[in-house]
């Protein structure tokens, strides 16, 4: 099969490079244009671009793909099926149309649970016990397509975005593998989605990592390993920012403290919430490097009974 690629971020490359080691012809690789990173706002291509020059592949990289220019671009690489992982940009039916066999898309979620733009990230806020990952056919809708196989794993209660998100699009790789050969010999029925049981994430602003301390602790401790790398939990010190890093709940360390009132120590400081405290165990300062939240604290004056975020 002539196979279309889309994708961007680190983590679709373990789908890219799977299909080139299996062998399968992928007549184009298309990704994001390369955009400025870094406090020197440095032109960085994006790391399937990278991926796809190792493996010597015919890349493109369009502003859009609206553009009616791109579509015939894409028309004359006259692809049999498009594989789909964290492209950056919804697919519209000119696109959707080209490759007779439909594009497959890898979604790290156990569809219809989280749909969207954030559905690691969102199992986690969700306190789910286990995930997983999909290989889907692709639609209009978003990520409302028919299903064509799953793989779960246990959601452990130290999760964190940033290495679940590896490890479940590398999970997909090897999923789709075994999806593809079947698929094309047409021994795979898609099944539909029960819609009546769909959720659905959000795209994340870096306000949305401002914590709330009027919430229970379990929440703004899940937010932290949910927000991990970005748009990373913060509350306010004194004037600055304060990156929260890691911490523990702690049902019954609050009393009557208001929320965000620092109550006491442990191995961090204990924060008072909506329900309960939470022990921050390592934080980071504006300007600073990481540290034990015992370390912070221990250079702060008179920190009892001040308040957080104010």
């Amino acid at each position: 099969m002539r196979i279309l690629f889309l994708g961007s971020p680190a983590f679709a490359v373990y789908p890219l490079t799977a299909l080139a080691q299996a062998g399968y012809n992928i007549v184009g690789v298309i990704t994001q244009p390369d955009r400025p990173a870094g406090r020197k706002r440095i032109m960085t291509p994006p790391p399937v671009k990278e991926a796809a020059q190792r493996l010597n592949l015919p890349i493109i990289q369009p502003a859009t793909l609206r553009d009616p220019a791109v579509v015939a671009q894409l028309e004359a690489l006259q692809p049999d099926i498009g594989i789909v992982a964290a492209y950056g940009e919804i697919l519209r039916k000119a696109v959707l149309a080209i490759p007779p066999r439909g594009y497959l898309n890898i979604h790290p979620s156990l569809l219809p649970l989280h749909r969207g733009p954030m559905p690691v990230a969102g199992a986690i806020l969700a306190g789910d016990t286990e995930t997983g990952v999909t290989v889907m056919k692709l639609t209009p809708g978003m990520d409302s397509g028919p299903l064509l196989a799953q793989a779960t794993v246990p959601l452990p209660p130290t999760a964190r975005t940033g290495a679940l998100n590896d490890e479940l699009f590398q999970l997909g790789a090897q999923l789709l593998l075994e999806v593809l050969p079947r698929y094309a010999a047409g021994q795979i029925t898609p099944r539909e989605q029960d819609h009546s049981q769909a959720t659905v994430t959000k795209l994340l602003s870096k306000e949305d990592g401002r914590v709330d301390w009027t919430r229970p602790a379990q929440v703004i401790e899940r937010m932290i390993r949910a927000y991990d790398p970005w748009p990373s939990a913060f509350t306010t010190w004194q004037g600055q920012q304060l990156k929260l890093l890691d911490a523990t709940v702690q049902p019954d360390s609050a009393g009557e403290a208001a929320p965000g009132t620092i109550v006491g120590t442990a191995e961090g400081p204990l924060v008072a919430t909506g329900s309960g405290a939470l022990e921050l165990r390592e934080v980071q300062p504006a300007g600073k490097r990481p540290m034990r939240g015992r370390a912070w604290l221990s250079g702060q004056h008179e920190a009892a009974g001040q308040r957080l975020g104010s």
